[in-house]
């Protein structure tokens, strides 16, 4: 890869960004898909045809919340003893058209993870976002076009801030509402019978 101009050498001052490393990477919107996916980092990175996004790191209690949302799920699938398995972010979620997610939890049926190698999943059970307060947008209407795109039968939305839990069911390629949940309230789950969340819990751990 050659680029018209080249940054100035980066000082040799602690602190300071080594501007020369980023010009070992491609520029936006020439990845590949291999190239993302031998991406080696601690950070959240989702790929878009070519083009990555670095997202914020997540803040505590986000990560709070989503280690919640994964041992409930776990312990549902593991009383039901069906086999499959949960993972959590930044495990990848392909999506048909060259885009890469990760979902703060995926749910894969066993079958599901019969299909999946190590690197990223092409199929889900269930997905679920906790909502990022930089950019609601991204849970709220991007990931619901991809995760639907990709067949995703329900996606879950937890909103702390808004005090709710979206759930989503996919009908005819598209997700209609299952339910949405407030405070006081028990989200279910359309998909399996029995799985539920109570937002007071949520927002326990929000508080």
């Amino acid at each position: 890869m050659t680029h018209a101009t080249s940054s100035p050498p980066s000082p040799t001052v602690p602190g300071q960004p080594v501007w020369e490393i980023a010009e070992l990477f491609p520029e936006q919107g020439l990845w590949t898909e291999k190239q993302y996916l031998g991406l080696s980092t601690n950070r959240l990175v989702e790929f878009d045809n070519g083009t990555i996004e670095v997202l914020p790191l997540p803040t505590k209690t986000h990560q709070l919340i989503v280690l919640f949302l994964y041992e409930v799920l776990k312990a549902y699938i593991t009383g039901k003893r069906s086999g499959g398995i949960v993972l959590v972010a930044p495990f990848r979620l392909r999506i048909a058209g060259g885009r890469y997610r990760e979902p703060d939890v995926v749910h894969l049926t066993a079958a599901q993870n019969a299909q999946t190698g190590e690197g990223f999943a092409e199929v889900a059970e269930i997905v679920m976002e906790v909502v990022s307060a930089d950019d609601p947008d991204r849970d709220y209407v991007t990931k619901r076009q991809d995760y639907a795109k990709a067949g995703i039968p329900e996606y879950w939305i937890i909103d702390a801030t808004l005090r709710r839990i979206l759930v989503l069911r996919l009908d005819a390629g598209q997700y209609v509402e299952h339910g949405t949940f407030g405070a006081g309230q028990v989200a279910t789950s359309h998909r399996m019978p029995g799985f539920t969340v109570a937002m007071d819990d949520v927002l326990s751990i929000a508080q």
